[in-house]
């Protein structure tokens, strides 16, 4: 009886594991014209966001001109089951002459963010913020042109990629602790946004389906 109660565990134990190994959670269904759960942020007019499948897909578009607003939707993230943030997105072409470490030029044509609060304590609220950059180069790392406690990372950057659909996966913990020198176990929104509000200029964006994994 002892032995089958042993076997019982180790059983059980794998097929907890299996499934802890392949869970996902699935945040923003995009390709699916689902918006539940997420608000509109503006800090600057309104940037358009719409369903299309003009990029040959079903998802999310944005058409900034000259406006700045986003989408956030606040769910906590538990990253020791699900560290891994997979997203696609696509833009067709990027911002002229803006330099993105300043304020003049802080806009991008596309940006995901995560987001860790500090609850009462907002101003220990931490974003990770990554982003198409129309001219940091790639892994490039900066803070936010106005708050030190926003950290961007540029992971597609000019016209290689664009008119393109690309696929990222980030370890959001690994990001975390590179950028901010802390360890988190979760996160508690995550956020989009496609501006052009400093520079004046127009951007269009396409963002797929974000999705957290366990791997």
């Amino acid at each position: 009886m002892r032995g089958k109660i042993v076997l019982g565990a180790m059983l059980l134990a794998l097929v907890t594991g299996a499934g802890a190994t392949d869970e996902t959670l699935l945040v923003g269904r995009f390709s699916a014209d689902d918006l539940t759960d997420w608000q509109p942020k503006s800090f600057k007019g309104e940037t358009r966001y719409t369903f299309d499948g003009k990029s040959g897909r079903r998802a999310l578009f944005a058409d900034s001109r000259g406006t700045a607003s986003g989408l956030y939707r606040e769910i906590r993230v538990d990253l020791r089951r699900t560290p891994f943030l997979n997203w696609s997105w696509r833009v067709d072409r990027v911002l002229e002459g803006v330099d993105e470490r300043g304020k003049a030029g802080d806009d991008y044509p596309a940006r995901v963010y995560v987001v860790v609060s500090g609850g009462v304590a907002f101003w220990k609220t931490r974003s990770l913020v990554y982003v198409w950059s129309s001219g940091q180069p790639v892994g490039a790392t900066w803070n936010n042109a106005y708050t030190s406690n926003a950290r961007v990372m540029a992971l597609r950057s000019g016209m290689r990629d664009a008119g393109h659909w690309v696929s990222e996966k980030r370890d959001i913990r690994a990001d975390f602790k590179q950028l901010f020198g802390e360890e988190i176990d979760a996160i508690d929104a995550v956020a989009l946004m496609t501006d052009t509000d400093n520079s004046g200029q127009s951007a269009t964006a396409w963002y797929g389906d974000i999705v957290f994994t366990a791997r």
